[in-house]
């Protein structure tokens, strides 16, 4: 994983004095809240609905075990015992007070993290597919692109104060596990005929109150001229972004209002001006990058294991967690394994500081040190030995992190909601909580097979809800908490936003309306293989729409 240089080290730690300062001037008053907000956003600081919040930058959702043990330090010692990790790859703490925020930041720096532009109107934390490296099916590791971008556009003079905030994702693999065309550029590698590795760019994709799937503008771009591509897609949508109203301030507005086409024109013609300046980007700087993300020493190993083999014969919960829960590395012998964080009637997201800390020592035992954050809101241990796998899962049962339901039901996406964010109109963690309940049963689970859920309390869309195989969105109507279904999303490689499949539910029947739903798509699926998705796209939403409304 990337190591901070010298001018890295100076940089964050000149950021963080320079807001001890700011935060004094807002406690003494001589800064008033309206003042000081535009300076806390850009590290990372919003005030919630009972608090302030620190959003943590985890670039490309890579963690080292070192890192992963001063979260868990920090959420111990300076708010109420736990974290919360995002869709953004990031970690958030609800509960700091504003007089720590500053020693916390100064904590970060001292394990080569920041909280600069988790927030405002410029480029946020880069994310990217959270099997990154180690991934068989991968072209290549998107990390190394991803570090680059976040170098560049870290404070780029032209990009800090974009007409809306800006958030950028990168794939390496044919799977898109990182969302990228739900993002204002989504990058994912590809080969030409020639086999040289370049990107696919996609551009204008974004959830929110107006949800729009990207439109590729260029299909191969060489690695060599990412950025200045890239610079390209930024100034025309600096110079022609609307600042005049912030919900039609985001690039899917100017692409669904300008056309992809003309977009894609106005791009190349600004790349064609730019392209050749000192924007390019020379290989040896690429492999530069490329070597802070070598796979570590891993001792080679058969592809099969017998201890393996014996231990999920022996231990029936094991065996359904290997199978749920692993996939195979790169590398034969190995596997990458997602711990999550959605145990039955948990908080989707949530991990305590002693979690944090079991799996920062777990990383070190069974993973070199490493660790991965998803997207939906899970951690990865990358580099497991197959022999190390019954060992691993024994120390997750221990600490309550060895649910084996990584894709299913129950692996819900939810934000934060009501309890906690102001923007929000309904809680979304405890229908994720009943959602949990309602489907615990594992074996049922297995039955339905894959299907993502995804919440969000109101429509700025945290939870990814449109992107959700079932999405749950919560509205406000006459004071009370009500629910909108949409069904048929994706934010895989066939993205697709979900479509609305009528009236919404009150908080006491939304979850009976979701289990109708799963049970409508197990009457009608074609055989047990047939996905839901698979199904909605076959089956469209009347089948649906009679089971929960009668046909009305």
């Amino acid at each position: 994983m990337y190591r901070y240089d010298e001018f890295d080290a100076e940089f964050v730690k000149a950021r963080v004095e320079q807001f001890r300062g700011q935060v004094e001037r807002r406690l003494s008053g001589e800064l008033t809240e309206d003042q000081f907000k535009p300076l806390r956003l850009m590290n990372g600081v919003y005030l919630q609905l009972h608090a302030y919040m620190l959003r943590v930058a985890i670039p490309y959702g890579t963690l080292s075990a070192v890192q992963m043990r001063k979260l868990a330090h920090i959420a111990r010692t300076y708010d109420r015992g736990y974290g919360h990790f995002t869709t953004r790859q990031n970690i958030q703490y609800h509960w700091p007070a504003l007089v720590d925020v500053p020693t916390i930041l100064d904590e970060l720096a001292s394990v080569e993290m920041h909280a600069i532009q988790t927030s405002g109107n410029c480029i946020r934390n880069v994310t990217a597919d959270h099997f990154a490296g180690a991934a068989a099916d991968e072209i290549v590791d998107p990390r190394p692109y991803a570090e680059i971008l976040r170098q560049w556009s870290s404070l780029h003079p032209e990009f800090s104060f974009l007409p809306r905030k800006f958030k950028i994702a990168v794939t390496g693999a044919p799977r898109d596990r990182a969302a990228i065309q739900v993002h204002d550029i989504g990058m994912h590698a590809v080969r030409n005929e020639a086999g040289e590795v370049g990107f696919a760019i996609y551009v204008g994709g974004g959830l929110g109150r107006t949800p729009m799937v990207a439109h590729c503008i260029r299909d191969f771009v060489p690695v060599a001229d990412l950025l200045s591509y890239t610079e390209a897609i930024l100034r025309v949508y600096n110079l022609f972004g609307r600042r005049d109203n912030k919900y039609k301030a985001r690039i899917k507005i100017l692409v669904h209002e300008t056309g992809a086409d003309e977009i894609r024109r106005q791009v190349d013609e600004e790349w064609e001006r730019i392209r050749h300046s000192a924007l390019g980007l020379p290989q040896d700087e690429i492999a530069r990058i490329e070597s802070y993300f070598t796979l570590p020493e891993m001792v080679e190993r058969p592809a099969a294991s017998a201890t393996l083999d014996n231990a999920r014969k022996a231990d029936r919960a094991f065996d359904l967690w290997v199978d749920q829960n692993t996939v195979e590395h790169k590398v034969p012998g190995y596997a990458l394994a997602t711990v999550s964080l959605k145990p039955v009637g948990g908080t989707p997201g949530d991990a305590t500081a002693e979690q944090m800390d079991a799996m920062a020592d777990l990383a070190e035992r069974y993973s070199h040190g490493e660790l991965r954050v998803s997207h939906e809101q899970n951690l990865i241990l990358p580099h497991v030995a197959l022999d190390d796998l019954p060992a691993l899962h024994a120390a997750l049962v221990e600490n309550g992190l060895a649910t084996a339901n990584a894709g299913l039901v129950t692996d819900t996406i939810a934000c934060p909601g009501l309890d906690y964010c102001a923007l929000a109109n309904a809680r979304s963690i405890p229908i994720a909580q009943q959602i949990s309940q309602r489907f615990a049963d594992l074996d049922r689970q297995r039955k339905v097979g894959d299907l993502k859920i995804k919440i969000s309390g109101c429509i700025n869309a945290c939870g990814h809800h449109h992107v959700g195989h079932i999405g749950i969105l919560g509205v406000e109507k006459k004071g009370e908490e009500f629910y909108q279904l949409t069904l048929g999303g994706s934010g895989d490689e066939t993205a697709s936003i979900g479509e609305i499949v009528g009236p919404g539910f009150a908080g006491d029947a939304i979850v009976d309306a979701v289990e109708t739903v799963v049970d409508t798509y197990v009457a009608h699926r074609a055989g047990p293989e047939e996905t839901f998705l698979a199904a909605y796209r076959r089956l469209g939403k009347a089948p649906f729409r009679e089971a929960l409304y009668g046909g009305g």
